[in-house]
């Protein structure tokens, strides 16, 4: 796990271009990789990388790396699980190798095969290669989007980088906002790809791939959409040869992502997805320690997962370390977790301690089970969007219906801690809508309480959709709809990136097993035998000891924190009177938190 950044300037001819921005970009990436640093640069291109050794904890696989011609130059954030047996393949037609790295893996991979590679691939990554010969830029991202990468324009050539504050920090790139990005956020709690909070930076879209020339970005094309997974027929296969498919492919994910010559752990909370991750991980024999946050807030509440992580370790004879945090250590991190916050979220906090929990015990790689709701059905919205999206269809269908309904609802918004009660008669009325009402932060019409009313306005219009920034998911059946949207929403604009920056901000690499576009494409025919509660236990049963009872019986609850109590004691004496959208007693954390989240990148910008 890296960060990389480079330019590609319009003027083939341009020497040594713009070196001091890529030290101070790479100065803001110090710790995604602060076991090396390394600068390169020909006529019209720089390349710049932070380094954390995971595979080959030699310097011979510092990078930017060239290739033995010196044709090509990489610089790679990420792992690439199935490298050596894609090395084997290289070897067998010919091809010789310096280092036991990935790294130079993907460059032998490349140079015989362009962006043909791609699908061949098994990790999450972001990596740039410079072909001298063609003077041209290839930039590549992973299926789930799990390793960022973002881009800019500049009047000399383009920039690009694993932060988006690594891109603001050359110097070179306006801080200037994005309405849509400002308007994401607000509606989403995370800014939606490939918009970011500032004009002219875009993500590159995940699974996809880019070329560069003359300094100039061409349209991104999409290699691999994972949405199709939802959308692809059910297979007929019998319960027990889905379970069988299920099992397979879960431990082979997880022997994937063990892969490493550094030590491993494994985020270990009360659940199935992190249980299932840590059993299979001591099945196939690795020596990995669960590490688990615990808070004093939820001593003997069903929140508190330090209990039930402690019976998963014993279950599986795992070594197992609680780190209990108060709200006085969040209050003190709370600058370090801004700063480091790559784009506006109202997520990530629970990941910033766990990985600070395991960053002290001297770890550089973790497994967590971040995906496995998507992927199996877990999230209670899976049943919950499909009936709201045919009760509000039917209450659409009735005359008179919508106006006697409006009244009511616009007063139980005002008057409970459910504000968007309000938008329910406009949007539950299909599954993108009543997905929107559950997982969106502020409705369209509250946004000009928040920013200025034209830019609202602008950055609707540039989101496009309704709901705004949404597009009908065409999966097989209602529920697979809810995955499908969760994975590329929620999953990736949120959970994703939240988990990278946490993360890293650790100097920590952040595996999910779960998350996988391997194992995804193994299960597409299948998902829809993992209804009403049915893809959980076939996890859960995935390790030859499967988890035990009470953990699979443990209704839901979450990796959470106690934001609430925790707000409430940071933000004592604030008057939100200028908000009242913010102003009640019963206003929900997430959105005061966002608010609070948004002041801080609009005066660091």
């Amino acid at each position: 796990m890296c960060g990389i950044a480079g330019f590609c300037a319009a003027r083939t001819g341009m020497d040594a271009p713009h070196v001091d921005a890529m030290r101070l970009m790479a100065a803001r990436m110090r710790l995604r990789g602060p076991d090396a640093e390394g600068i390169w640069t020909g006529p019209g291109i720089a390349l710049t990388h932070r380094r954390l050794a995971i595979l080959d904890l030699d310097r011979r696989s510092n990078q930017p790396m060239l290739s033995g011609d010196g044709r090509y130059a990489i610089v790679f954030n990420g792992e690439i699980y199935n490298f050596r047996a894609l090395r084997s393949e290289l070897e067998a037609a010919g091809h010789a190798f310096r280092t036991t790295s990935d790294t130079e893996v993907l460059l032998q991979l490349f140079a015989q095969s362009g962006a043909n590679m791609l699908p061949k691939l098994r990790g999450m990554f972001a990596f740039a290669i410079w072909d001298s010969v063609a003077h041209e830029l290839f930039l590549a991202r992973d299926p789930y989007g799990i390793k960022p990468l973002y881009y800019a324009q500049a009047a000399d050539g383009l920039f690009f980088a694993s932060q988006v504050k690594a891109l603001l920090a050359s110097g070179c790139i306006s801080p200037a906002l994005e309405p849509a990005g400002l308007t994401g956020f607000y509606l989403w709690g995370s800014v939606p790809e490939p918009w970011t909070l500032y004009k002219g930076v875009l993500a590159l879209p995940a699974g996809h791939w880019m070329r560069v020339r003359n300094g100039v970005a061409e349209a991104p094309v999409c290699w691999n959409d994972i949405r199709e997974n939802w959308r692809a027929p059910a297979e007929r296969s019998s319960l027990p040869g889905v379970e069988e498919r299920v099992r397979e492919s879960v431990r082979d994910s997880v022997r994937a992502h063990l892969v490493s010559d550094v030590p491993v752990s494994v985020f270990l909370s009360g659940g199935i997805d992190s249980g299932v991750i840590a059993g299979l991980a001591a099945e196939l024999g690795a020596k990995v320690e669960g590490i688990t946050v615990a808070f004093g807030e939820f001593r003997s509440l069903q929140e508190d997962e330090a209990p039930v992580a402690a019976l998963v370790a014993k279950h599986y004879e795992l070594p197992h370390h609680v780190r209990y945090v108060a709200r006085e250590e969040f209050e003190n991190d709370l600058p370090l977790i801004l700063d480091a916050m790559d784009q506006p979220s109202i997520d990530g906090v629970n990941t910033w301690f766990a990985s600070k929990a395991a960053a002290e015990r001297g770890y550089k790689v973790v497994l967590s089970g971040v995906g496995g709701d998507e992927l199996f059905y877990g999230y209670s919205l899976v049943r919950s969007v499909p009936r709201e999206a045919f009760l509000g269809k039917s209450i659409a269908a009735i005359p008179g219906a919508r106006a006697l309904l409006a009244r009511p609802l616009t007063y139980l918004a005002k008057q409970h801690a459910h504000p968007k009660l309000k938008g329910m008669l406009r949007f539950a009325n299909s599954i993108e809508g009543a997905y929107f009402m559950r997982r969106g932060l502020f409705l369209p019409e509250e946004l000009p309480a928040l920013m200025d009313a034209e830019q609202a306005e602008e950055g609707l219009a540039r989101l496009a959709g309704s709901p705004p920034g949404m597009s009908k998911s065409g999966a097989v059946n209602s529920q697979g709809a809810v995955c499908l949207l969760d994975s590329s929403l929620y999953l990736r604009n949120q959970l994703l990136r939240d988990s990278d920056w946490a993360s890293m901000a650790h100097s920590l690499e952040l595996r999910t097993p779960l998350t996988d576009a391997a194992l995804l494409g193994e299960l597409k025919h299948c998902h829809p035998a993992f209804v009403g509660g049915a893809g959980k236990s076939m996890l859960a049963h995935a390790p030859a000891k499967p988890l035990p009872a009470v953990v699979i019986q443990r209704p839901k609850s979450g990796f959470g924190v106690p934001m609430t109590q925790w707000l409430a004691a940071a933000t004592h004496g604030r008057d939100w009177s200028s908000f009242p959208l913010l102003a009640t007693q019963r206003t929900p954390w997430t959105r005061r938190w966002g608010r609070m989240v948004m002041e801080t990148f609009c005066n660091t910008a």
